[in-house]
């Protein structure tokens, strides 16, 4: 069924932004489960329950590769349609699981399933959108990927209370079916047949190349890498964190409701200041001010000089203020990188996605694994990732106009 007439803006950004919730909600909602896979699981190494998070976001990351150029021959919602099917097989084979083994490949699975909104999804807004417009659309988006970690865990507790851990993989399904139903009854094709590239290797290697050849979207990339970095570095940890280093496990999914539920606000002051303040200059202060912040609470939390409250009260604070970056920075270097490429936009958001979502999970892992029952080295971490991104940000001009 083909909708003849497009949603109206407050709709298309509600549906977009359902859509980008699949990422957060396939994430955030595993994170109270982590102490009972452990010991369902591998209770010989229960940090390796951690592994469920890092193999859904490098499946994603693989899976995003491919899905921009599929649908940029085969159009937007079939793309949409196909992932979305792998995406719940994906979710019953990790609720049959009964090794790690096993979940980790369900996780995986779900991963390269979720990647087809993702990608397909911010294909859709620039072909609809561009520049500054663009951003602010983008941000209005990011805006329920953070507000919906505020209310994922939560869920995931929910569900653990009245059934057990595994059932939240048949919660996925449901999400999935309606978030995509939706896209499909309400938006129309975006991607029109006169439009699209056939999937041929010189033709990729030619947008690839031609990607590679502009400094704003490779530098907008890696910024937005080590900002993806700073975002994963701190979701793996921050259960271990509440639960081993402050005692607080009980509380987690109510802690962590009101630091992504404050955060969110990030997103909504973006939209109102990027159309006239401009992508660059947000992000770029906002990552500068994250490392000073982040390096400072480093140093705060080595110096042993804090009582157990005081800092529960900072980690609190700059866990926040992580968030907050991702709801200023996010969209706008995402849009930074797609402005001059809207006449490849399903090709140019596989392989900015893929490209950001691997090396992030590249760096986060070490980052993660290096936990050691303080937030010590995640805060260390996560300024040092946010130095790298100011100082590359520093590097660059406005950009161009778009092209269409």
């Amino acid at each position: 069924m083909t909708p003849r007439r497009a949603p109206s803006q407050p709709e298309f950004v509600a549906m977009i932004a359902t859509l980008f919730a699949t990422i957060a909600f396939s994430i955030d909602a595993m994170l109270p489960a982590l102490p009972q896979i452990a010991a369902t699981l591998t209770p010989e190494a229960p940090n390796r329950a951690q592994l469920v998070v890092a193999a859904f976001v490098l499946g994603m990351g693989g899976g995003t590769l491919v899905m921009g150029p599929v649908s940029d021959a085969l159009g937007r919602r079939p793309v949409i349609l196909g992932s979305a099917a792998l995406y719940v097989l994906g979710a019953v084979v990790a609720w049959r699981s009964q090794t790690l083994d096993a979940l980790l490949l369900g996780r995986v699975l779900q991963g390269v399933g979720a990647a087809g909104p993702r990608v397909v999804a911010i294909a859709i807004v620039r072909d609809l959108y561009a520049g500054r417009t663009m951003a602010r659309i983008m941000s209005l988006v990011m805006t329920v990927f953070i507000v919906f970690p505020a209310v994922a865990p939560l869920i995931g507790a929910g569900v653990i209370a009245v059934a057990d851990w595994r059932a939240i993989f048949l919660l996925f399904v449901v999400f999935c079916v309606l978030s995509v139903g939706w896209l499909t009854l309400r938006q129309p094709e975006t991607h029109p047949p006169e439009a699209r590239r056939p999937v041929r290797a010189g033709l990729l290697a030619a947008a690839i190349g031609e990607m590679l050849s502009h400094r704003t979207v490779v530098t907008s990339i890696g910024a937005q890498t080590l900002a993806f970095a700073m975002l994963f570095a701190m979701i793996s940890t921050v259960q271990p964190v509440f639960d081993q280093t402050y005692g607080r496990a009980g509380s987690f999914p109510i802690w962590f409701a009101a630091i992504a539920g404050v955060a969110a606000s990030g997103s909504l002051l973006n939209a109102v200041i990027v159309e006239r303040l401009g992508m660059r200059r947000i992000a770029t202060t906002v990552l500068g001010l994250q490392a000073a912040v982040s390096l400072g609470v480093a140093g705060a939390l080595w110096s042993g000089a804090l009582g157990p409250g005081p800092e529960f009260a900072l980690y609190v604070g700059w866990s926040a203020s992580v968030f907050l970056l991702v709801g200023l920075t996010i969209g706008n270097l995402n849009a930074l990188a797609m402005e001059p490429l809207g006449h490849i936009a399903g090709l140019a958001a596989s392989v900015i996605g893929a490209v950001a979502t691997i090396g992030a999970v590249l760096i986060a892992g070490p980052i993660g694994l290096a936990f050691d029952g303080t937030p010590r080295p995640v805060a260390l971490g996560v300024g040092l990732c946010a130095a790298g991104a100011f100082g590359l940000m520093l590097t660059l001009k406005d950009p161009a106009p778009a092209r269409a």
